[in-house]
């Protein structure tokens, strides 16, 4: 439960006035800003993955070239959320979903106890990233990105990349390279500047008109509800406001983008609280941020949607939220 703030009218006007400043120093920089997660090694974010498994990432994501710990990680996300006992309708079974038969040929003993088994993480990620990589080495002479390719060939299958010479015209296809790679950019530590989200001050500007409104836990704003929000539903109404679905739980909204270090934070970024600090899965409270140190948020039952500070000891990190992030993230209910 978070700590009550309670801020003034006047103090409430000169953090408004604060927010315009920098909601307008964002877009006069935005073209100078380098984006992306960079090259060269790339490392997990924090607590991006569970630290069960972050270790077992960071090591096999690194088997081959075509492969890194982000991609890796954001595979095991689409396919299973690091539900190691996940079993989905067409039987595919554990953290990496494999299948019986691409089991039966491609598990591979990642922990050298003498089993596969595809429902120990320890076995199933390493085989996941194994397996990517024999696919890597199955079209390794097709022009174009060798990670696309691999990943167009986890799709539809290696003889097809073969034969179109890269990524199959295939919408399926297509979209699941784009969305693993643009989901890639969530689990990637940065180790460049961050674009500044173009719709932030929609967003702000959203969160901001419900100022004063009382806290409802489920709440999503709708008129059944008397305009009221949980804390992840006023962060997902303000988004929607401005074109961007996201998920309704907070812990899936820290996949929409990449991760802004606490230096980098600019207004319309998300800002995330856990009491687990090692493991993004278990996320309880998220806000927006709105500079200054500041968040608009819906802290809890019994208070309203107002300014609170993000520098707490349960602050876990942020994300700037982008359009392709949020498309990318896995459908949940």
């Amino acid at each position: 439960m978070r700590r009550a703030w309670v801020v003034g009218i006047a103090a409430v006007s000169s953090v408004l006035a604060f927010v315009l400043a920098l909601v307008v120093g964002v877009y006069l920089t935005a073209g100078n800003l380098a984006g992306g997660i960079g090259s060269g090694a790339v490392g997990l974010a924090k607590g991006a993955v569970p630290a069960a498994y972050s270790s077992l990432v960071q090591k096999w994501g690194n088997l081959c070239p075509a492969i890194n710990p982000a991609l890796l990680a954001a595979q095991l996300y689409q396919e299973s959320g690091f539900n190691p006992n996940a079993r989905s309708p067409a039987a595919a079974e554990g953290i990496a979903q494999f299948i019986p038969g691409t089991w039966a040929t491609h598990g591979v003993d990642g922990d050298g106890d003498g089993k596969r088994d595809v429902w120990d993480p320890d076995d199933a990620i390493p085989s996941a990233a194994s397996y990517d990589c024999e696919l890597a080495g199955y079209v390794k002479s097709v022009p174009g990105d060798a990670t696309h390719n691999m990943l167009a060939a986890y799709n539809a299958g290696a003889d097809a990349v073969i034969r179109y010479g890269g990524v199959p015209p295939y919408s399926e296809t297509q979209n699941y390279v784009k969305t693993i790679t643009t989901l890639a950019q969530s689990f990637a530590a940065p180790v460049a500047r961050i674009d500044p989200s173009e719709q932030a001050a929609g967003a702000i500007s959203y969160a901001q008109s419900k100022l004063g409104t009382p806290y409802l836990w489920g709440g999503e704003g709708t008129a059944a509800q008397g305009g009221r929000f949980d804390c992840s539903g006023l962060t997902q109404a303000a988004y929607h406001s401005v074109g961007i679905t996201l998920p309704r739980v907070a812990n899936d909204q820290y996949n929409a983008g990449p991760h802004p270090t606490r230096e980098e934070l600019l207004p319309g970024d998300l800002v995330f609280f856990s009491d687990d600090l090692t493991n993004s899965r278990a996320i309880r409270h998220v806000g927006i941020y709105v500079g200054g140190g500041y968040m608009i948020d819906a802290p809890r039952t019994g208070a309203v949607i107002r300014f609170d500070p993000i520098d707490t000891p349960d602050y876990f990190g942020a994300t700037r939220v982008t359009e392709d992030g949020a498309k990318a993230l896995p459908v949940t209910a």
